[in-house]
């Protein structure tokens, strides 16, 4: 049978992504290198066309320039497949990549979620961390009575209203208004008064009037 139908070929390893990238990636440079050529070509034609002198020459350089065109836009052609297949091959990529960081992430998270699990059996009793809770509340309140019975003013009545409250500001407001009224002002703050009217003269401690100051004989 082996001589009818042949031996089927042992295959290697199928290629990376990585490899397949690559691979595609230097052809598009490869093509795109073929393309400028061309493009420099078609410049020259151009230009050898416009100083054509005879009809003849003109055509059998515009027959070469199309050649030249047709060949590059069968690169151009190839080159942008090779480039959807380069997309193609880099989108699998980052989808496999993505992948394994999914797998990876759920693992990591299994081995949390089991972790945790045994934490809460082995180490934690919903029981205790209730009655917890309830001790700590029950403190609570006793440490807020504590602050309540502190904070009494012991020596304050408690019958005192906004009446009274009313009636002894109206007392004071006037008793200040009397202090007010009787307060003088001292003598050193007085303006000095003539100890004798106009016309009356100075006596002295004889009871003789005096001669005024500074009068000539």
């Amino acid at each position: 049978m082996n001589r009818v139908f042949g031996k089927k070929k042992a295959t290697g390893p199928a290629p990376s992504l990585e490899d397949a990238s690559t691979g595609i990636n230097a052809r598009i440079d490869g093509m795109d290198s073929k393309i400028e050529g061309l493009d420099k070509e078609l410049r020259d034609f151009k230009n050898k066309i416009k100083t054509c002198k005879t009809p003849a020459a003109k055509k059998q350089l515009q027959k070469r320039a199309l050649e030249t065109l047709k060949r590059k836009r069968m690169y151009e052609k190839q080159r942008d497949m090779a480039s959807a297949q380069a997309f193609n091959i880099d989108q699998t990529a980052f989808s496999l990549e993505s992948s394994k960081a999914t797998v990876s992430t759920v693992a990591a998270m299994k081995a949390a979620n089991k972790e945790l699990k045994n934490v809460i059996r082995k180490d934690l009793d919903i029981d205790d961390v209730d009655g917890l809770a309830d001790e700590m509340a029950e403190l609570m309140d006793d440490f807020n009575e504590i602050n309540e019975a502190l904070g009494q003013n012991f020596a304050t009545p408690d019958d005192i209203d906004e009446a009274d409250l009313d009636a002894e500001l109206d007392m004071l407001g006037d008793e200040l208004e009397d202090l007010v009224g009787e307060e003088s002002v001292p003598s050193y703050l007085m303006p000095a008064m003539p100890s004798v009217t106009p016309g009356q003269k100075e006596e002295d401690e004889y009871g003789l009037p005096s001669a005024p100051i500074g009068t000539k004989s």
